[in-house]
């Protein structure tokens, strides 16, 4: 059927797609409808239709995600000021921020960064939030477990890329850190391009030889992840 559809045809049927998904799409959900067309025209079809005079943008998240999203201008007027019942404890945001600025990292070098143990439940409750997944095991003994952050993660903080994380300089002017300190050794910069092509690069090594943590019996699974998350 794609095969009869016009470009603008193809355009109008993705855009309904990602319109109508409650989460972030990925191009290789969009594939099947774009018929012979490249993917890449496609999206910037659909982007050229929401300009500045539109409230909302057309946000590509991570290498392959996308996402309709309020224009950033526009977004804090939408904001809703509201108490959460169970807030994300200290402990826990410092967690995300050391594996986001530092992934693919094993709880081990969570716990050397930090000074002290995770507390049992703080890996727990970023998987449960979709922040945090398995990124593979590294090739040294015993094969510790990598962590790292998810696409839903981005989108919940209004990220597109992990480069768009704050730097050190940002984070000091707004507060966020004190004179001499730091995120776990983080360097006074973003996360260069040379670094995340490095990381992807890992990750790839990672998943080649950890392809069984996905096809094991599900209580081998159980086991694993088990064995990985705080006691």
């Amino acid at each position: 059927m794609t095969d009869l559809l016009s470009k603008n045809e193809i355009a109008r049927v993705i855009e309904a797609f990602i319109f109508a998904s409650v989460k972030p799409v990925s191009t290789k959900e969009l594939v099947p409808y774009t018929g012979e067309f490249d993917m890449d025209e496609i999206i910037e079809l659909i982007q050229q239709r929401y300009s500045d005079a539109s409230g909302i943008v057309l946000q590509k998240l991570g290498d392959d995600h996308y996402a309709f999203r309020t224009h950033h201008d526009v977004a804090a007027r939408l904001n809703i000021e509201r108490q959460i019942e169970r807030p994300l404890s200290r402990a826990a945001m410092e967690v995300l921020s050391i594996i986001a600025y530092h992934q693919p990292i094993t709880r081990a070098e969570i716990e050397e960064i930090r000074g002290i143990s995770l507390s049992k439940g703080t890996i727990d409750i970023l998987l449960e939030l979709d922040w945090i997944k398995p990124r593979g095991r590294r090739r040294t003994p015993g094969r510790p477990l990598t962590w790292g952050t998810t696409t839903a993660f981005l989108d919940y903080f209004g990220l597109s890329e992990l480069n768009d994380l704050p730097g050190m300089d940002e984070l000091k002017s707004a507060g966020l850190l004190r004179k001499g300190q730091s995120i776990g050794g983080l360097a006074e910069q973003k996360i260069s391009p040379d670094t995340q092509a490095l990381t992807k690069s890992e990750y790839i090594q990672e998943w080649d030889e950890a392809l069984y943590f996905e096809e094991d019996a599900p209580e081998t699974k159980a086991q694993s992840l088990s064995h990985d998350r705080d006691e």
